[in-house]
């Protein structure tokens, strides 16, 4: 008698079954953790922002964070005003740490208007201006949030990457390259945008000149360098305009 599990209609059948049933239970489960996920990545951005304006749990050496249970709280202590440029006009927008920086320059090679966020804090009596940039590394995405004056001086930064070479091009995240920032002028003497160059061979490794738009460049990294010095000049150029507005 024929055992009617070994015909290939049934084969088929059982597949189709397993694949509903998997794809059931795989959109179920992100269903599920959609909440998680995205309060996990607002967590993430209100700390990065928060970094680079200083305010943070660094020891002497380290780069650490404001923890998960009190970010939320010194996001908006510190955190005076969020708002949104387009087009050369700046709206308040308190959910301006939402916007995806990729997808806006996706949108701008596309044609469209590119929303760009920033950030107003107000720290030790100073004020701070925050900007979140995005570029490319060696391998993958590279990103950082740049705190700047009313000047477009430098006063923190943080930078992060999805798959650089450790040891190397992983070490923009460490304290010793972002530390570097701090001070660093965005514009020249005559006042026009000039950015900073991650430079090899920079005549001034111990950062002295604040002046020079210049830091130096870390060992073995140079193509991570570049990445940065890139990202840091075509996206914070964005932002050029909006500080002109601030001395008027």
């Amino acid at each position: 008698m024929e055992n009617r599990t070994d015909k290939n209609s049934y084969t088929i059948i059982f597949a189709i079954a397993m694949v509903l049933i998997v794809g059931s239970l795989l959109a179920f489960t992100a269903a599920s953790l959609k909440p998680t996920i995205s309060e996990n990545e607002r967590m993430e951005k209100q700390q990065n922002i928060l970094y680079a304006m200083g305010v943070n749990d660094n020891d002497e050496g380290s780069a650490t964070f404001i923890s998960t249970d009190k970010v939320a709280g010194e996001f908006s202590k510190y955190i005076k005003k969020q708002i949104v440029i387009e087009n050369g006009s700046a709206t308040e927008n308190d959910q301006a740490y939402l916007i995806d920086v990729k997808k806006e320059q996706t949108k701008a090679k596309s044609g469209g208007t590119r929303s760009l966020p920033l950030f107003i804090g107000e720290k030790d009596g100073k004020t701070f201006y925050i900007a979140p940039i995005r570029g490319k590394g060696l391998w993958d995405a590279i990103w950082a949030y740049v705190a700047m004056d009313e000047n477009m001086v430098v006063q923190g930064a943080y930078f992060d990457h999805k798959g650089e070479t450790p040891g190397l091009g992983a070490n923009i995240k460490q304290r010793f390259f972002m530390d570097d920032f701090i001070g660093e002028h965005l514009l020249d003497e005559s006042g026009n945008f000039a950015g900073i160059t991650v430079a090899k061979g920079n005549a001034d490794p111990k950062n002295l000149d604040k002046t020079d738009n210049e830091v130096d460049a870390i060992a073995g990294a140079t193509i991570t360098g570049d990445g940065v010095t890139a990202m840091i000049r075509k996206d914070l150029k964005l932002y050029w305009p909006y500080f002109k507005t601030l001395k008027k």
